[in-house]
């Protein structure tokens, strides 16, 4: 800012605001009653208007800072850096080709983050479970290495302790229903490493459940939504207390988790299909679902899903957490940035250290205190405990194992099915056996 500004704005920004926000009392200054000074003054109010709102907005955050729902940095340390985090080029204080790092971190206010642990749809059926366990270690390498700002926390009560000590809450949300391969003991495996929620599908079908592709017609429906097996991965995971994240799903996906799962879910970074017409939004039918259930959406700010083009604002995705507002209630409303995973971003909200930005522009709209700092952190905590609440680790596992028939992957291996009780191997593999016998029988 230009020091003639400075003092313009000093000379001319009022002393006093109504309860309405708007002037009550100025300084004196120069006046010639031109159409010109008039603009300027204006101009000069927006000025000063913007600065209230936005410390309005880190007064609130600095004892209620942003819970991000998913950021894709870990994703970013391994295409850049195969994980070797002790890399010169890798420090996170001065990492500066990613939407994060910490200073960054810092000026956003950003108090807890949901890390994704993230492995392409390409691994299924190959490595998906060994490269999730790598992206898993990587985000518990990064609260070791920065332990003065980062620390690992599997709870609700840990993030309210980290925001008391200044640090970032650092949770696992694993990316994509994938990782698991099929296996209620994988899931089982990965809550222990510290996934605190799983998004059921990435951007793919698993055997179990449908993927957003299904509703713009590139996928096929396999589940039509959840299998029986998906509806157990469902219940399972209400019993461990992780958090069910529909971002990627398809709508019947959607619709089946919601009716089903005991603890609200949210949508990990999602955004309104009302205003961008893009199936990895979340349609108002299910909005209101989410109100019906005490659920989640955090907003996603990639472009695509906010504008629908390739340009957009940060005043559309405000337009988004309007909307869901509406919709859903305020309740209903977080962040879920999706940095350092989408190539395109508003203008405005170019990294983490903008948020404050995002929160001046909702006070600028009338949003109250309460409401802000449930989309800030108040609302994913209520989720979280609502999960923390219905689990139950003292009630049976599900147990039974996904039909082997409906496993894919020719390198798999069926230890396990052929004497299971309740085994029933599909028809093939039944004529398989037949045959099998009869050729034994013909050469005796």
């Amino acid at each position: 800012m230009s020091s003639s500004l400075q003092s313009s704005r000093a000379l001319w920004c009022p002393q006093q605001q109504g309860l309405d926000g708007r002037p009550t009392a100025w300084r004196a200054g120069p006046a010639d009653g031109s159409m010109q000074t008039v603009w300027w003054l204006w101009s000069l109010v927006a000025l000063c208007s913007g600065d209230q709102f936005r410390g309005e907005a880190e007064k609130i955050m600095r004892a209620t800072p942003v819970i991000d729902g998913h950021n894709d940095l870990p994703w970013q340390l391994l295409t850049l850096f195969n994980n070797q985090l002790r890399e010169k080029a890798a420090n996170l204080t001065s990492l500066a080709q990613t939407h994060t790092n910490i200073p960054k971190l810092r000026a956003g206010f950003v108090g807890a983050q949901f890390w994704s642990a993230y492995t392409p749809c390409d691994t299924q059926n190959k490595d998906a479970v060994r490269r999730i366990l790598e992206q898993i270690d990587v985000i518990h390498r990064m609260c070791q290495m920065y332990p003065e700002t980062f620390v690992c926390v599997t709870n609700s009560t840990g993030i309210q302790q980290a925001f008391q000590e200044g640090r970032v809450a650092s949770l696992i949300g694993v990316e994509g229903g994938h990782s698991i391969d099929s296996s209620l003991g994988v899931l089982r495996a990965l809550y222990h490493l510290g996934m605190r929620y799983l998004t059921l599908t990435h951007s793919c079908n698993t055997p179990w459940a449908d993927n957003w592709l299904v509703d713009t017609g590139e996928d096929q429906a396999q589940s039509q939504g959840l299998s029986d097996f998906g509806q157990s991965v469902v219940r399972e995971m209400n019993r461990l207390g992780v958090i069910i994240d529909l971002a990627h799903v398809s709508v019947a996906t959607m619709k089946a988790a919601l009716r089903l799962s005991k603890a609200p879910i949210i949508f990990s970074h999602s955004s309104a299909y009302s205003l961008c017409r893009h199936r990895r939004n979340v349609p108002d039918d299910v909005l209101q679902l989410v109100n019906q259930t005490g659920s989640l959406v955090m907003v996603n700010f990639y472009n695509d899903y906010v504008s629908c083009q390739k340009e957009a604002t940060l005043s559309q995705v405000a337009d988004h957490l309007d909307h869901i507002k509406k919709v859903a209630g305020a309740g209903a409303v977080g962040f879920g940035g999706d940095y350092d995973g989408v190539s395109r971003l508003p203008s405005g909200l170019e990294d983490v250290s903008k948020y404050p930005d995002l929160v001046a522009e909702l006070l600028r709209r009338q949003w109250t205190e309460a409401e802000v700092r449930g989309a800030l952190a108040n609302n994913l905590l209520r989720v979280f405990e609502a999960v923390e609440q219905v689990s139950d680790h003292a009630q049976t596992p599900e147990e039974v194992p996904i039909p082997l028939g409906e496993l894919q992957g020719s390198c798999r291996t069926t230890y396990g099915y052929s004497e299971a009780p309740s085994f029933h191997p599909p028809p093939g593999a039944l004529l398989a056996s037949l045959s099998t016998v009869l050729l034994g029988l013909c050469l005796l």
